[in-house]
């Protein structure tokens, strides 16, 4: 196995080369995150103090969800640390587990609202989550299943594989746990890479190599119906991954697609199998707030049991955030989007008749 400690200084970051280990302060192992901890952060009184009151000048004001912006949400205290969490997120490790939000002290906006004026000190703009413009999402299960093309893993009960959201930075809020199942599994992509490198070299040049993806039904305007992306992509000396496994095992069923290759198919096994290998698994509390960084973790989500009872049903909130010249994203970035003289930033999903909208209510998905 790869001695990841030995290819990893914490807090620094060399020029990323393909073929090469990487080192990155998002190379981590499960190990060293149990051990310190630091991904959480708490919350004290004095910050949910301010959130409460940041709250109530939103509903005074009667300013709209998709209307909040950092300047009119003040957090004096708490602002400070969102933006030293920021830069864990965009340069550090990776991402952050914020506890201690009392989801109990609010109705179902007043928590909306609250997560998405925190967002805004952590991303620059908002990117829509599905082809019905949502830019407030509710992860739950609503009955869909990845075994259907046409659907997708967070409508559903099942268990999602490792993989990544179509933005920056992704934000999940927990208003109700599951009865039981439901973690979430993060994984330092850096780490896998190198594990790559490390244990198949052999399988390395399929990775670098792009994988067409089924667009599942969510299709732009003008564009085909899948599009291609390598896992590992390298631009100005950084590593970024992009992997969508439901989303690239289903590519083949549109005409001119050809199914992967057994090397194809062997590569992403193997990120699958290391990524859970050295996974850290968080299990969600009420209130909890996580962020990653798309381009440097994976994420999965194990399947569930929800309660009977639709009000204490599994539910979480989630934002995809944008934040332009976070890393240089290489071309084949934008193809998911369009050409990159046209598109400023890539992110989102979009349709023929998508318009941005946040939905307060979970079942309006």
């Amino acid at each position: 196995m790869v001695d990841l400690n030995s290819i990893r200084e914490p807090g620094r970051r060399a020029p990323a080369v393909p073929r090469e280990p990487v080192l990155d302060p998002a190379c981590w192992t499960a190990e060293e995150m149990r051990a310190g901890a630091a991904y959480l952060f708490h919350l004290t009184p004095t910050h949910v103090d301010e959130l409460a009151a940041a709250i109530v000048s939103v509903e005074d004001a009667a300013v709209p969800i998709m209307d909040i912006s950092r300047n009119g949400f003040p957090l004096p205290s708490l602002g400070g640390d969102l933006s030293d969490l920021r830069r864990e997120i965009l340069d550090g490790r990776g991402f952050v587990q914020i506890r201690g939000f009392p989801v109990d002290r609010f109705d179902a906006a007043q928590c909306a609202i609250a997560f998405w004026g925190l967002s805004m000190y952590l991303g620059e703009s908002v990117a829509s989550q599905n082809a019905k413009g949502h830019v407030l999402g509710h992860i739950c299960d609503i009955g869909q299943t990845v075994a259907n093309p046409n659907q997708r893993g967070p409508y559903s009960h099942d268990t999602i594989p490792f993989h990544v959201d179509c933005c920056d930075i992704v934000g999940l809020m927990c208003l109700h746990p599951s009865k039981s199942g439901g973690e979430s599994s993060l994984s330092s992509s850096v780490a896998v890479y190198n594990a790559v490198v490390e244990r198949r070299p052999d399988l390395l040049g399929a990775l670098l190599e792009p994988y067409y993806r089924d667009r599942r039904g969510e299709v732009p305007p003008g564009m085909p119906p899948w599009y291609k992306i390598p896992v590992f992509n390298f631009n100005e000396g950084y590593l970024s991954t992009n992997i969508e496994p439901t989303y690239m095992g289903s590519a083949d069923r549109h005409d001119g697609v050809p199914p992967m290759t057994p090397q194809q198919r062997e590569a992403l096994t193997l990120v699958q199998d290391l990524a859970a290998e050295l996974r850290l698994d968080i299990a969600f509390e009420r209130g909890d707030m996580q962020f990653l960084n798309n381009h440097v973790i994976m994420h999965s989500r194990r399947a569930f049991e929800d309660h009977a009872e639709q009000s204490g049903r599994r539910h979480l909130l989630r934002i995809w955030l944008l934040n332009k010249g976070c890393r240089p994203l290489p071309e084949a970035y934008f193809a998911r989007h369009g050409d990159p003289a046209v598109v400023a930033w890539p992110g989102g999903i979009v349709g023929p008749d998508t318009v941005l909208n946040a939905p307060l209510k979970a079942f309006d998905t």
